[in-house]
Formats: C-alpha cells, sequence, structure tokens
C-alpha cells in the first residue's frame, strides 16, 4: 500500500512527463503540488528506495514501470470517478475534479472494476482526457489544438487544455462543449484572435481560449 502524498507525486511525475525529455525536474514538481524543492527532494529519495523512481541529477526523474503502473491507476480512478459524477450525480464538469480528487485513493480493486463496468466502460473523461485500462494503457487521440488550425480548417471539439472551474465555467457562458464542430473562418493578425462557426454560429474568440481547446481535424 502506498500513501495519498506518495500517489499524489506518482501522478505529478506522471502528468508532467514527457517522452521527448530527459526527466521532470524537482522545480515542475515542487510547481505543480505547490510545495517545497526540499519537500520534493525527501519524497524522491522515499520512492527511489521503493523502486518507484529513477533520479539523476541533472537528469530529472521518471517513473519506473511499477511507478508508472501506479500512477495510471490513480488516474483511471480519478477519470472514473469524474464520469461517475457528471453522468450519474448531476454534478457539472468544472465541480467534479477536487471531489475525484479525495475519490481516487481509494484500494479498492473490485469497487473499480465495478464502476468502470456500470459506467459502460468509458473511454474518456467528461473534459475529454483518456481513461487508463486496468492495465495502465492509454489510448493515444489525434489532436491539435484549435490555436493551430488555419482558416478554413475544421474539427470536433474532443477536450480542454485547461480544466480549471473558471475555464469550463467560461466555456458553459459561451455554450461551446465537447463534440462542438468547430470550423475557423479568420485570424485576426492585430491580437491573434479567432473568428470561429461553431454549431451554425459565428462567434470570435480570444487567442487564449482557442489555445485551451482540443481538436479533431476532419
Amino acid at each position: 500500500m502506498f500513501s495519498q502524498s506518495e500517489e499524489n507525486y506518482l501522478k505529478a511525475i506522471y502528468h508532467l512527463g514527457n517522452p521527448s525529455q530527459k526527466g521532470v525536474s524537482t522545480s515542475d514538481i515542487a510547481n505543480k503540488l505547490d510545495t517545497k524543492a526540499s519537500s520534493v527532494s525527501d519524497m524522491i529519495k522515499k520512492l527511489s528506495d521503493k523502486k518507484l523512481v529513477e533520479y539523476k541529477k541533472y537528469y530529472g526523474v521518471n517513473l519506473t514501470k511499477k511507478g508508472k503502473l501506479i500512477a495510471a491507476s490513480v488516474v483511471r480512478k480519478h477519470r472514473l470517478w469524474e464520469v461517475f459524477l457528471v453522468d450519474k450525480l448531476n454534478f457539472t464538469w468544472d465541480e467534479v475534479h477536487d471531489v475525484a480528487e479525495q475519490l481516487e485513493h481509494i484500494k479498492s480493486k473490485k469497487l473499480m472494476e465495478e464502476l468502470d463496468s456500470f459506467l459502460g466502460f468509458p473511454k474518456t473523461d467528461p473534459h475529454g482526457d483518456p481513461i487508463p485500462d486496468k492495465d495502465g494503457n492509454l489510448q493515444t487521440i489525434e489532436k491539435t489544438l484549435l490555436s493551430n488550425l488555419k482558416k478554413g480548417e475544421s474539427g470536433i471539439c474532443i477536450g480542454v487544455k485547461d480544466s480549471s472551474s473558471d475555464f469550463l465555467q467560461y466555456l458553459d457562458k459561451q455554450n461551446i462543449k465537447l463534440g462542438d464542430q468547430i470550423k475557423v473562418m479568420d485570424k485576426e493578425a492585430f491580437d491573434e484572435s479567432t473568428h470561429i462557426q461553431i454549431a451554425n454560429r459565428n462567434m470570435n474568440i480570444s487567442k487564449k481560449i482557442a489555445a485551451n481547446l482540443y481538436i479533431q481535424l476532419q
């Protein structure tokens, strides 16, 4: 068994990891978890002793196979609970993160297997993020940010980069949701805002908004 704190560190490294990088820096982990660098160093040593991470000075931290499996399990539980809260308990997609943060540390494998079955084996959470399977495998979804699309290109909105409550509430106010077809009508050179057509509506969105919407090209 692993502590909630240990699981949170493994999950943070999992989210920060990038195959093109040598490893995750301790400063990035500290920023992600809003903690001190000294606390990160202490935890990394503890996780390394348990063979959950590998750390090399100047190269950063990488999850071991065992560490990655544990991290993926936590992420899986978090995202399944988010689906349950939205689909079955009428939570909105901007309300579920903090609740799922608490529920993701439940240890019962049977509970999670039954929850997955009860929900119909969902592939993505309410924010469009893929749900790891019980073996830790993560489905790769081809996507790009709306800000990368050129004039005339279109696709389906399948996720958000920023899952903060403020951003999700903004999308609700603008009636922008997952599954919407979005076409780039024009781009303004002055402020890099984007004129889009979405669900038969025309609207302008800022560069910041376009840089936080994931699109699957058609």
